[in-house]
């Protein structure tokens, strides 16, 4: 017997700005991406995405609207467009649209005391930034425009491989 594949992989690419989706080993879609503003690291703090292999561990954001904010992976029960008519900040709306919460699989790499994905709360998410999107802006998080986010939301499983490469 032999081990089954999954359906889908996603694959990150940071020197390009770039998120493969692909399904039943076809490419299925390219989305451009944002992530860390700092070099590629899997270390705490440094505001880098951490490489190597990760998993979908958790799908956040179920039925909410697009462009709802997130604070501490809970909706705030706003958009960031009302709080921008409300008259505040929307750049304080780090995380919109739907969160796929990473866990990295490789134990002292991106699993462990210090470089832990999953602790450091890495995410492919939406982002009020959207004009930003193709270029390294977040601090570790992969983002992408929230339309986009809710396409890859919908079209992925929790415990599917997300593999980041530089």
């Amino acid at each position: 017997m032999g081990t089954k594949l999954p359906d889908d992989v996603l694959i990150v690419r940071l020197c390009q700005q770039k998120l493969e989706h692909w399904h039943c080993a076809q490419l299925r879609r390219v989305f451009k991406v944002s992530t860390g503003i700092n070099p590629p690291s899997c270390v705490d703090n440094s505001g880098g995405t951490p490489l190597g292999l990760h998993v979908i561990c958790e799908k956040i954001g179920d039925g909410e609207p697009i462009d709802t904010v997130f604070v501490a992976r809970k909706s705030i029960g706003k958009t960031w467009r009302q709080l921008k008519v409300e008259g505040e900040d929307p750049a304080k709306a780090r995380v919109t649209t739907r969160i796929l919460r990473l866990r990295g699989l490789e134990e002292g790499r991106n699993s462990g005391p210090g470089l832990d994905s999953f602790a450091r709360y890495i995410y492919i998410h939406g982002t009020v930034f959207e004009d930003r999107i193709g270029e390294p802006t977040s601090a570790g998080c992969i983002t992408l425009l929230n339309t986009e986010m809710l396409e890859l939301y919908d079209s992925v499983p929790e415990g599917t491989p997300v593999w980041i490469e530089s």
